[in-house]
């Protein structure tokens, strides 16, 4: 499905990241796996090469444009292209009431959930050949804002904003962007999120790759600007 497909996936060192990064591996792509810490995706690093699939890792802080670079120019003197760009990296931040939200905190999610996925589409879309795709990771909480969601929810609104903006401006050169929504999932972030939460009550990340597959496949090859609700699509898909 995704054969001669060199795929970037932020935030892939646990998680969803992880689990996508082997879904892709496993349907034929060379990954660039990122992460902040060397350390945490030598593990992922080594499950995808056991995969069969060629892999880079690079750690970087993908909120700053001087790490964006490095990133994006390993994965092109490695590879040449990159044909998928996953977006997943993420922070929740506090689950406190605006009135009560440090600065300091919101513009450390803003700059991790916002920032860095527009930094790293605009340093990757020169090296997206037509047919490529961009893949936004949203939430329930990107399209209605709830109580102490604070900057985590306005950060995904503007991700899903920012996916109409690519959208529009890079159809016409064949590059599709899409947002999709996993829904709730076993992972930590859930879990701070929901501590009462039964985290055995959610799926597992590998069990809600489909979409994503879906749309760094060539079958979605003109489907852009639309907004996906992983767990729906696992179940009709």
């Amino acid at each position: 499905m995704l054969e001669g497909k060199v795929t970037l996936i932020t935030g892939a060192s646990r998680g969803l990241g992880r689990a996508l990064a082997l879904a892709c591996a496993k349907e034929g792509a060379s990954l660039v796996i990122n992460s902040r810490s060397e350390g945490s995706l030598q593990p992922v690093a080594e499950e995808v090469q056991g995969a069969g699939a060629e892999v880079l890792s690079v750690a970087a802080d993908v909120s700053v444009e001087t790490e964006i670079q490095k990133l994006v120019g390993g994965a092109v003197r490695r590879f040449g292209k990159i044909d998928v760009l996953i977006n997943n990296a993420g922070l929740l931040g506090p689950r406190v009431a605006i009135e009560e939200y440090p600065e300091d905190e919101w513009r450390r999610v803003i700059d991790a959930n916002l920032t860095a996925p527009f930094l790293l589409s605009k340093a990757a879309i020169p090296h997206m050949p037509e047919g490529a795709s961009i893949i936004n990771v949203v939430s329930g909480v990107s399209i209605e804002g709830r109580a102490e969601w604070g900057a985590y929810s306005v950060s995904k609104f503007g991700v899903e904003g920012l996916t109409q903006i690519l959208s529009a401006e890079l159809k016409d050169r064949g590059i599709r962007a899409n947002a999709v929504d996993p829904g709730g999932m076993r992972t930590e972030m859930r879990a701070a999120a929901y501590p009462e939460e039964d985290p055995q009550t959610r799926i597992t990340p590998e069990e809600n790759t489909a979409v994503f597959l879906y749309l760094a496949s060539d079958e979605s090859r003109h489907v852009t600007g639309e907004r996906f609700k992983a767990q729906e699509f696992q179940r009709t898909g």
